[in-house]
């Protein structure tokens, strides 16, 4: 079976005890044979023995001890322990040992067990009803020994009943309800274990599905952000042609103008280098680009991202704060796309009735905030699946910052700043 497919459920075999576990089962062991010492000793000082008499103390405690040490390695070998158990409980009865009380118990336990860790399913049912007949059978001996027998008196019998039915009903009843219940509790704790791994199995693929999806989404932005680069890039190669061009055609005819054209193709190619370096660790597959001939995007742009939010019902603000001035066009790229994620957001997931959108020329950094009044935005919730994931990718591209979570009064706020140097 390949990792990706799904187990075969109806064949599930429960894993074996951990070494956790086992310490548990002799833990239960010690108590089940610290309490038949216990009861022991108080049938004894009574005199109140199940079956009227009862052999030696010694005797009665080694019976105790070899009900209920079987126990100890119950979740190992829970069909031996079943056995053991079932053949030791029929031989304490029939040795009429004081005590009932502890070995019904031991007993209850290996039923229970081999119901709930016994790996072969048809060897734990089976095994189980076999026991169960042996028990009944047994219990069957018991009261033709007793019809048979002399009668005792019921004197205090007052009851609809026959006394003799009545006690012999009582028995059987007793005792189904007591097989039924270590029977039908066994089977629970192994159909709860194997829902249990079920639910940890699909926790698992889903949380694979999701480092899939989230990769699949940061490589698909990754994408768009080497494309748009790109068309930042090639913009300046470009007029670096175009003024290389223009310079090689007169340079021997007029130095002056050559030389100015050069010095537009180094100050072209120190620009372009520093945008280009935005695009280490970024692979672009096979383009799907946008249409061809489109205005690339920038701060220009901005008031037509607003005022389709405002079409959408939003009351939105834009406010420029500080000197405007030129920046890489690579970042203005970036800070348009960061401003059109968030107000995405802010229509389509943040219930927000009002936005403010800030552009800030600071001295050495351009910070665009978007902020409302909704009930904020979780990551990854956003019109293309990925939301914040897609705007740390891109602000990382130019070494910039990212702030993004609830405002302190109501909202959300998306702050990123993008280091400049012009």
């Amino acid at each position: 079976m390949g990792s990706g497919a799904e187990p075969e459920w109806d064949r599930w075999v429960r894993p074996r005890p951990t070494v956790a576990q086992q310490r548990h089962d002799v833990l239960i062991a010690l108590a089940v044979l610290t309490g038949a010492v216990v009861v022991i000793l108080l049938v004894n000082s009574a005199g109140i023995f199940t079956f009227g008499s009862a052999p030696p103390m010694l005797e009665q405690l080694a019976w105790g001890f070899a009900v209920s040490a079987p126990l100890a390695v119950r979740r190992r070998f829970p069909l031996a322990v079943l056995l053991v158990v079932g053949a030791l409980y029929i031989a304490a009865q029939a040795r009429q040992t004081g005590d009932n009380l502890v070995p019904s118990i031991a007993l209850f336990l290996a039923v229970y067990t081999s119901g709930a860790w016994e790996r072969n399913r048809t060897v734990a049912r089976w095994s189980r009803i076999a026991v169960i007949v042996a028990m009944f059978t047994w219990l069957g001996v018991g009261v033709i020994r007793y019809l048979a027998g002399p009668q005792e008196p019921f004197e205090d019998a007052v009851g609809p009943f026959d006394p003799v039915i009545a006690a012999v009903l009582y028995n059987v009843v007793f005792n189904l309800l007591y097989f039924l219940s270590a029977y039908f509790f066994g089977d629970a704790a192994w159909e709860s274990a194997r829902r249990r791994v079920q639910l940890e199995h699909r926790a698992e693929q889903l949380r694979r599905s999701q480092e899939d999806s989230t990769r699949g989404a940061i490589i698909a932005e990754r994408v768009r952000i080497a494309r748009d680069l790109h068309d930042v890039v090639a913009h300046h190669v470009s007029v670096m042609g175009v003024q290389a061009g223009a310079a090689r055609r007169v340079l021997e005819t007029d130095p002056a103008l050559a030389s100015a054209a050069l010095r537009t193709v180094e100050e072209t190619a120190r620009t372009a280098i520093g945008e280009l370096r935005g695009l280490l660790g970024v692979l672009r597959a096979e383009a799907d680009g946008e249409p061809p001939g489109e205005t690339p995007a920038g701060l220009d742009q901005l008031p037509e991202l607003v005022l389709r939010a405002r079409t959408a019902g939003i009351e939105v603000e834009h406010g420029i704060f500080g000197e405007p001035r030129p920046v890489p066009n690579a970042v203005a790229l970036s800070a348009y796309r960061v401003v059109q994620e968030a107000l995405t957001n802010v229509v389509k997931h943040a219930r927000a009735r009002r936005a403010e959108v800030r552009v800030r020329y600071l001295d050495a950094a351009l910070e665009v905030e978007v902020t409302d009044d909704g009930q904020g935005v979780l990551e990854g919730g956003s019109t293309n699946g990925f939301g914040l994931l897609g705007m740390r990718e891109r602000i990382a591209v130019h070494g910039g910052e990212l702030e993004a979570g609830p405002r302190r009064d109501a909202g959300y706020r998306v702050r990123a700043t993008f280091p400049t140097h012009t």
